[in-house]
């Protein structure tokens, strides 16, 4: 499998950044240093991300071949 480079804006990841952090303290009562939740961001970018990414691109392939069956439907008739 190719490995796939998810670039996210700065603004992004000092968001996920946070909610990781914010995670960690009130599910799991731990401190996470802004070290340790962008080291766990990147492996959930790098580790679950494709999956993720993939799971979307089948369920626009799904959403789309029903759009084109729909489309296939409004084929005139000919005589």
């Amino acid at each position: 499998m190719q490995k796939m480079e998810i670039d996210l804006k700065k603004e992004v990841r000092e968001v996920l950044t946070e909610d990781l952090k914010r995670y960690f303290w009130n599910e799991r009562d731990e401190e996470l240093s802004n070290l340790g939740a962008e080291l766990l961001l990147d492996f959930i970018i790098n580790n679950i991300g494709p999956y993720i990414y993939n799971q979307g691109i089948e369920d626009s392939y799904a959403y789309m071949s029903e759009r084109i069956e729909d489309l296939l439907s409004l084929e005139k008739r000919l005589r």
